[in-house]
């Protein structure tokens, strides 16, 4: 089928605007400042491109202890001179303008995925790099195939709508590659006050590479199991003292291990310049390009064996997990376009503004099966399809009944799909901060304040199979992806196949819109030079606009306008620039109509005027950089409280609904991350949650909530034999644990626990060539990835991955 791609334009005044007047500024005064100096800034990190990261070293000048020197009184004093590890990310700038601390300053739990553990990981996406972030879930697309692409959970609580790069959200729903990627950092718990509406559980903000002042040209070919085939570039060039350009790359061929017929195809290509390099005014410009031609995969079925006290995944009876159960149509294309502009300039001593604008454009074809263990036949009356009342299918009874070669799957929902579609979303986003320094008395203020405003367009046309019914059902134990005739057919021609929604029955077209408007002011002022107080609030006039028009029956438009207050207030005691003890209370606001790109029905008649979800955190933390920053420690107990909690309607058509349900999840995360013992580096988290619905629905109340698990940890190791000769060898390895968790609020469905080990071993030949090889999932256990209400997709099976690099 040639599928018509619609014409999306992005409305370029917005973004031409804030990239002119970025460009204008740099020209008028660039030249004209003096290098600034910056406070806790980064190490460019990304040219450590060994597994071997640098150790944590203590000596002066000469490399041979403290150096003695002696003061103009007479006085003597010791001078170190102290590089600390690249594993202690406490240091770690968070990237966005808004939120101008390190880690160790900013007073809520971060987690930070430093590049030198990518690179050691051989990380391939965003999301194998949360791998190391405890209470992080990844969940799949459902009903009409709305959601897919990277769709996670943090602490429990969707965060389909916060990502961001570089502090900007990037709205597309696709599989994200981490080719482009300096550090990814995970803000935990309600942060409206910073981002605006969304947050509940936190935000994941990517750190993209950018130019820096040193050249370097790497590259690396990876290749291994499943016909994995990846090559990386990049190259960073100095073009003048103030101007600096970078490319990076990548070219990915995969097939998922453990999964029959699942693949990956994708390329990507992310140049960006610096004009102003070192400048007090500076100027970055970057684009981004992805392509990624994959197969999408639902997974597994949740089935109830009638002596077991919880549903379970279909592949911990028998099943094998290698069970591919879609057909030769699916397909998840996507395309995806970013044009991003950032200025910052440090006008005076004093005062600080920065500008951050993009512009982004997204397409997708998307065609996916589901996996239903229980569903009514589908009935094709004259090109009108119905479920029948009579005929049911279960594959629990067949498969504990003594049939089990008889048991079959139901491709399509209660709503006749999903269903094949062509979405094409443009977004435009600007952001306006400043920071403001300065002394009233003895009382320090840093005050910081702005406009965010950002519009969001998406654009679907629905399509129909010729032959819905052959199509429905494939068999649990050998299911084959052939369907004899089947085809994808214009919805226009044929509307009685197409998906059939609850809110306006079978429609040809969706369109939805969504804009904010959000101011934002905070102030951190020292009372002493060991105590500060933080408070800050942030009002967004939000107004979302859905319509459900062609096909079949009436058209329906819905919208929704909604003004809302976030406030955060810190207290934070800082004895030294090492240490840190805060308290934090915050407030976060979800609208209905937030999931304009990554729900199937966004908003619905019913959910249209209801009240947006609301959260509040309430956390105590510590962080403390010991031993000259070798070593970080972070410790934090929480209290996440959400009220008219949204969920996936996973009945009707894959919308986000509201349960009315109250939820708390509570619980301690502790970290330790940095260098142990010379040539020894470590970074481990564990989390410990305590969730429950406090409130709302009958058989929901008292229960653990959905996809929380009670514990969970990480853990990376790395050690370096005779790293200065030609001996060298880095050693390391790890593991990531989650419990097992439910998979619906009434808890009747339970996935097992995950369990993986992971292995790495490289070898330097000279300064700029190595060789690594990675391991995964040694122990080849059946573990589940992307987890929904009634199906789980197994992740990889044992792989090994080698990997040769070259860094000039």
């Amino acid at each position: 089928m040639a599928v018509s791609r619609l014409n999306a334009h992005l409305h370029k005044a917005p973004l031409a605007l804030g990239l002119a007047l970025g460009c204008h500024a740099w020209s008028a005064f660039a030249d004209e400042q003096p290098a600034a100096t910056k406070k806790n800034t980064l190490p460019d990190t990304s040219s450590q491109t060994s597994t071997n990261a640098p150790s944590a070293n203590l000596s002066n000048a000469g490399g041979k202890g403290p150096k003695t020197t002696t003061r103009k009184d007479g006085s003597h004093v010791e001078e170190w001179v102290v590089t600390a590890s690249p594993m202690n990310t406490l240091h770690t700038p968070i990237g966005l303008s808004r939120m101008p601390d390190d880690v160790l300053h900013t007073p809520q739990t971060i987690d930070v995925v430093p590049q030198i553990v990518m690179q050691q990981q051989n990380v391939k996406s965003l999301d194998e790099a949360l791998k190391n972030v405890p209470g992080i879930t990844a969940s799949v697309g459902e009903g009409e195939g709305g959601m897919s692409g990277d769709q996670f959970l943090i602490r429990g609580f969707a965060a389909n709508n916060d990502i961001y790069e570089n502090g900007l959200r990037d709205f597309g729903v696709y599989t994200r590659d981490s080719f482009d990627y300096e550090r990814v950092v995970v803000i935990k718990g309600p942060s409206s006050q910073v981002f605006g509406n969304g947050t509940t559980g936190g935000a994941i903000n990517v750190v993209t590479k950018t130019p820096t002042a040193k050249n370097h040209y790497r590259a690396s070919f990876s290749g291994g199991s499943g016909n994995y085939y990846r090559g990386t570039l990049d190259i960073n060039h100095k073009i003048t003292d103030t101007i600096a350009f970078r490319l990076t790359g990548m070219g990915n061929e995969n097939d998922m291990i453990g999964r029959n017929a699942v693949y990956s195809h994708r390329w990507g290509i992310a140049p960006s310049i610096i004009f102003g390099l070192g400048k007090k005014l500076n100027y970055t410009v970057e684009y981004f390009h992805q392509t990624d031609n994959r197969l999408p995969d639902y997974g597994v079925p949740m089935v109830k064996d009638p002596k077991a006290a919880y549903s379970a995944p279909a592949t911990e009876y028998g099943v094998n997990r290698t069970n591919w159960y879609g057909t030769t149509l699916d397909a998840d294309n996507s395309s995806v376009d970013m044009l991003t502009g950032r200025l910052q300039w440090e006008a005076n001593r004093f005062i600080t503004i920065s500008n951050d604008t993009r512009g982004g454009l997204y397409s997708r074809y998307f065609s996916a099966s589901g996996v239903g263990c229980t569903g009514s036949d589908l009935v094709d009356t004259n090109g009108q399809l119905s479920n029948s009342t009579t005929s049911k299918n279960n594959c629990s009874t067949a498969l504990f009944g003594g049939n089990a070669a008889a048991a079959k799957l139901s491709r399509t929902g209660g709503v006749f799909g999903p269903n094949p579609y062509q979405q094409d979303d443009w977004s435009v986003q600007n952001v306006l901060s400043a920071i403001a320094k300065f002394n009233t008395g003895r009382i320090r203020h840093q005050m910081l304040g702005g406009l965010d405003i950002m519009h969001v367009y998406d654009q679907r046309k629905n399509y129909a199979y010729n032959n819905p019914v052959a199509r429905q059902y494939v068999n649990l134990l050998d299911p084959s992806a052939y369907v004899p005739g089947l085809s994808v057919i214009d919805g226009n021609s044929d509307p009685g196949h197409l998906v059939n929604t609850k809110t306006a029955g079978q429609k040809l077209w969706k369109k939805g819109d969504a804009t904010d408007i959000g101011l934002f002011l905070s102030e951190q002022a020292w009372v002493t030079p060991w105590f500060s107080i933080r408070a800050g609030l942030r009002w967004d006039h939000w107004s979302s606009n859905y319509s459900m028009t062609g096909g079949k029956g009436a058209d329906v438009y819905m919208g929704q306008t909604q003004d809302t207050i976030n406030p955060n207030v810190s207290l934070m005691y800082t004895p030294n620039d090492h240490a840190m003890v805060y308290f934090t209370w915050s407030e976060s606001t979800t609208p209905l109509g937030l999931y304009v790109t990554n729900s199937s029905e966004p908003l619905t008649t019913n959910n249209q005027k209801l009240q947006p979800e609301r959260s509040r955190l309430y956390e105590l933390g510590a962080k403390y950089s010991a031993f000259h920053d070798r070593i970080g420690f972070t410790a934090s107990v929480f209290r996440l409280e959400k009220s008219n909690a949204t969920m996936q309607d996973s009945s009707v058509s894959g919308g986000i609904i509201s349960s009315g349900d109250s939820q708390r999840n509570q619980g301690l995360e502790l970290s330790v991350s940095g260098q142990i013992l010379r040539n020894w580096n470590m970074i481990a988290t564990y989390a410990r949650y305590d969730s429950i619905t406090t409130g709302g629905t009958a058989a929901d109340i008292g229960k653990q909530l959905q996809y929380v698990p009670r514990n969970q940890a990480t853990v990376w190791t790395t050690y370096e034999i005779a790293p200065s000769s030609s001996y060298n060898l880095l050693v390391g390895g790890g593991m990531t644990w989650r419990e097992g968790v439910f998979v619906d609020p009434a808890n009747t469905g339970r996935v097992p626990a995950n369990v993986e080990f992971d292995t790495v071993i490289s070898h330097r030949f000279d300064n700029h060539w190595k060789v690594a090889m990675n391991g995964y999932n040694l122990a080849n256990r059946l573990n589940y990835s992307n987890l929904f209400s009634d199906r789980v997709t197994p992740s990889i099976g044992r792989a090994f991955l080698f990997n040769l690099s070259a860094d000039y």
